[in-house]
């Protein structure tokens, strides 16, 4: 006897359809997605949304809704208040801040022009 429950989705066509609905609503109310919001509409956990990615054939399906949600918090970027945008993308689609550093110190650097002639115009 099979340990664990069964597959709250049979097909990926099958959950494409529930991810149609979440967004739909989610439209509709002109409230955000979220990864957690999709889950429950699914009635499963983020964890198990993320373990049908592993499931033959559900790949594309969970990352296409991921990438949507994903999508939507790119776009909340440019709002007033991206805090929580960026939050998200950090920990749920391993968004990173670039740091970069400058060095100070006794390095010399030597600038090298390069002059481009136009063969049309070799005066110029």
């Amino acid at each position: 006897m099979p340990a664990g429950r069964p597959p709250k989705f049979e097909t990926p066509e099958e959950m494409q359809v529930a991810i149609d609905e979440y967004f739909a609503e989610k439209f509709a109310s002109e409230k955000p997605p979220t990864i957690a919001g999709l889950a429950y509409h699914l009635d499963m956990s983020t964890e198990a949304l993320r373990n049908y990615e592993a499931r033959d054939g559900f790949l594309a399906t969970v990352k296409r809704a991921k990438q949507r949600v994903e999508i939507h918090l790119e776009e909340r970027l440019d709002g007033s208040a991206p805090t929580g945008a960026i939050f998200n993308l950090k920990n749920n689609f391993g968004w990173k801040d670039k740091t970069e550093q400058e060095h100070s110190g006794n390095l010399q650097i030597t600038a090298i022009e390069r002059t481009i002639v136009d063969p049309q115009n070799p005066d110029s």
